[in-house]
């Protein structure tokens, strides 16, 4: 839906998304920006607004930026710093938000932007601490309703048309930052022994990373495991949805992240849960009980961990269980709203 001219009047925050391609930022604002536009009168600026909130076209933008009203600009991104520090300093009178995931140490001209913001929000005390400056913690939600367990997990892993009756999966973008040939690798030697399981990986596969994704075939295909080991790419987030659903066992295998949305994603549908200690995994996780932590960069130890569940999917089905519980006491979308409106009420 458009900005409309008495909307515009009355706007109270702009929640920008200046991004070419869908990531894991666009889908925890999209998320989340519905929820706030309940609370504020907001629009969003940028590509793939969701539903639920006004869209702000470049020329609102200009217009709003003629009548110099204080708003609050929410960034996410570097390039979002920048136009909120340049359109405050050409005199309009924006409150600058900024939202950091990232664990680990920020460059020069991060560090001057996140100076130049009148309040920082960080998904976790981990972020929180490489700041230079307070930072109130607000953790990411998850849409529990969108990303619910299916009626019949049986029926809807069916629907795949894939080989066996269990799905295990590995959501995100196609690179070794992710951990997909660690997952590949748990896959190769335990898949042989557990004919009931496909394996299911989805996420982008990005020009600069075509040789790494090759790489991956090859030794799926060495294995004889091209009908077990299934790459999708991207797809729809509707789509995604749907595979989640499907999944018995979800894999996170981050040798690094800032928060990792699709943890959460997968406990909220069920799944359980075996991550590697990168980004929220420590503090979404109970180890033993919601999922299972394993160290960053290890496939051993993630095949390892893995194994019970692939041999127990009984077992796997509880513990799905007590994730989505998990989900729904800790890591509720309300939560994520209210803790950044709290933020936003400070500024205004």
């Amino acid at each position: 839906m458009p900005i409309e001219n008495k909307t515009a009047d009355k706007l109270q925050l702009i929640v920008t998304n200046l991004h070419w391609r869908y990531s894991g930022v666009t889908a925890t604002n999209r998320m989340v920006a519905p929820k706030l536009a309940n609370l504020f009168r907001a629009a969003w600026l940028g590509s793939d607004a969701p539903d639920g909130i006004a869209r702000m076209s470049f020329a609102d933008l200009l217009r709003l930026w003629l009548k110099r009203k204080p708003l609050i600009w929410h960034a996410r991104r570097n390039n979002e710093m920048i136009a909120g520090v340049v359109l405050k300093a050409l005199g309009w009178p924006l409150k600058l938000v900024f939202t950091s995931a990232a664990q680990r140490h920020h460059t020069w001209i991060t560090r001057w932007l996140i100076g130049r913001m009148d309040a920082i929000i960080a998904t976790s005390e981990i972020s929180a601490s490489y700041l230079k400056r307070p930072a109130t913690v607000v953790t990411h939600g998850v849409d529990s309703d969108r990303y619910a367990p299916p009626l019949d997990r049986a029926a809807a892993f069916a629907e795949a048309r894939l080989p066996g009756r269990y799905a295990i999966g590995c959501f995100g973008r196609v690179r070794a930052q992710k951990g997909t040939d660690l997952f590949v690798e748990a896959m190769c030697e335990l898949l042989p022994r557990y004919p009931d399981f496909t394996a299911v990986i989805v996420g982008a596969i990005t020009p600069d990373q075509i040789g790494f994704a090759n790489e991956l075939k090859k030794k799926i295909e060495v294995g004889g495991l091209q009908s077990r080991i299934v790459i999708l790419g991207e797809l729809p987030i509707e789509d995604v949805q749907r595979w989640y659903q499907r999944l018995t066992v979800y894999a996170f295998t981050s040798r690094n992240e800032g928060f990792g949305l699709t943890l959460i994603e997968a406990m909220s549908v069920g799944a359980a849960l075996v991550a590697t200690r990168a980004g929220a995994a420590e503090i979404a996780i109970e180890n033993g009980i919601t999922g299972v932590l394993v160290p960053t960069d290890d496939a051993d130890a993630l095949a390892k961990a893995l194994e019970p569940l692939l041999r127990d999917p009984a077992a796997a089905a509880a513990m799905g269980e007590r994730a989505r519980q998990r989900v729904l006491d800790k890591f509720s979308l309300d939560a994520e709203a209210n803790g950044i409106a709290a933020v936003y009420r400070t500024l205004i």
